[in-house]
């Protein structure tokens, strides 16, 4: 079984996606990065763009237009964006 995160992925209006995840992968101002667990604390400025989250069950993929930010600590990741959509 893989080591798990935590993920809560809000927008500034109601909460889009949180459960269990293996990773999670979002594209800041620095690149895009991908988080798993045991990652050092991490804390990072979103750019608009795809926001994947990958669960034993698929991989579930939000859209941003503007952005936000991330960060993670102790295995917990929480994404903060203005706006965001769940797509298939």
């Amino acid at each position: 079984m893989a080591n798990l995160i935590q993920v809560s992925l809000v927008s500034q209006d109601s909460p889009v996606w949180s459960g269990e995840a293996t990773m999670v992968v979002a594209k800041t101002t620095e690149g895009e990065i991908g988080l798993l667990a045991g990652h050092e604390p991490f804390l990072a400025i979103l750019t608009a763009g795809e926001i994947r989250i990958t669960t034993d069950s698929g991989v579930i993929k939000a859209e941003t237009s503007e952005g936000g930010f991330l960060s993670m600590e102790n295995n917990i990741v929480t994404v903060v964006v203005r706006d965001a959509h769940l797509v298939k």
